[in-house]
């Protein structure tokens, strides 16, 4: 007898005031090509919760069903405070689930959409979140393998020294390190093309370095605007992310520190090994280059601009039309 699935495919409107698997349906809350997040009522505890419901497709696959199921315990085992936590993780007419904490607030695609580029300083604070928190994903054997804008969640900060409070999400859909591939076994791509890893579009085996680049694709486009590569269809993104070297960020935003071009460079370099061993690693240089300041025992990152193929320039580059820059809400300058 086929499942029914007709809990993810049916318009949303279908499935307010629903009861999935002891929760109760409120609104929805965002939508994906493999999942819908809605939020929702856990009628056990009387708490509010992020409801995802998977695409059909996915559970009626056994390997992937297995591998969720597993992936899912295993990040709901970490606790980490820049982590959403995971509840709870399983299946319902032929629908897997996953049941997180609901975070009040938004997320940085929608907070870059609406402020622009962000301050430096403002732009490090959240990547220094997020590293933290891929960084203890790594640690217990996890890649994420998605790091994007839209799983980077804001919500508020407690005092004017921490004006938001990061969480990363979406660590149900991450895949085992080392032994798989960037294809799953239902022919689907993991990751998002703005910011996935070489190794990923390639099918080699990835490490938490693949995260690294793509946080740094994300701290591009908190700087910028826009992700480093962008092209007119998705092969030749995909040759870019290969193949191309990423514009330097001085070419726009002038402002900054010229040593941040080669921590963004080293961070996006195309084979893993020449990549920071760790997000932290990243984001610490990354603050370091734009303050100035080396933190201690640790020498200055150089690298080789002509190497790795961006562009110096002899003087300042004059800023976009139109381009202002960015009011934080709540960050003090």
């Amino acid at each position: 007898m086929p499942h029914d699935t007709s809990l993810y495919s049916g318009r949303p409107s279908d499935l307010i005031g629903k009861q999935i698997a002891g929760y109760r349906i409120e609104r929805e809350v965002g939508r994906g090509g493999m999942a819908v997040v809605y939020r929702a009522k856990d009628l056990r505890l009387d708490r509010t919760v992020a409801l995802k419901l998977l695409a059909p497709e996915l559970a009626r696959n056994d390997t992937f069903r297995k591998r969720f199921t597993h992936e899912s315990r295993v990040a709901a085992a970490i606790d980490h405070p820049h982590i959403v936590p995971v509840f709870e993780a399983g299946e319902t007419d032929g629908v897997l689930y996953i049941a997180m904490r609901y975070v009040a607030g938004r997320d940085l695609r929608h907070l870059l959409d609406r402020e622009g580029p962000l301050a430096i300083a403002d732009a490090t604070r959240i990547a220094i979140q997020v590293a933290s928190a891929l960084d203890a994903a790594h640690d217990h054997g996890l890649v994420h393998r998605d790091v994007k804008p839209g799983n980077i969640l804001v919500a508020a900060g407690t005092d004017s020294d921490h004006p938001e409070h990061v969480y990363l999400t979406d660590f149900g859909l991450t895949k085992k390190s080392l032994s798989l591939t960037g294809f799953t076994t239902v022919g689907q791509f993991v990751g998002t093309l703005d910011y996935v890893a070489p190794e990923q579009i390639s099918g080699r085996p990835v490490d938490g370095r693949c995260d690294v680049y793509s946080l740094a694709c994300v701290v591009h486009e908190t700087l910028t605007g826009r992700p480093p590569f962008q092209r007119d269809d998705d092969m030749a993104l995909l040759w870019a992310h290969q193949y191309d070297q990423p514009p330097a960020l001085t070419s726009q935003r002038p402002e900054l520190a010229e040593p941040v071009d080669g921590v963004l460079a080293k961070a996006l370099a195309k084979s893993p090994d020449d990549r920071y061993e760790s997000c932290l690693a990243f984001v610490t240089a990354l603050r370091a280059a734009a303050t100035g300041v080396v933190a201690a025992g640790h020498a200055p990152t150089q690298v080789d601009m002509r190497a790795v193929g961006v562009p110096r320039h002899p003087g300042p580059v004059p800023e976009p039309p139109g381009w202002a820059r960015p009011v934080f809400p709540g960050s003090a300058r």
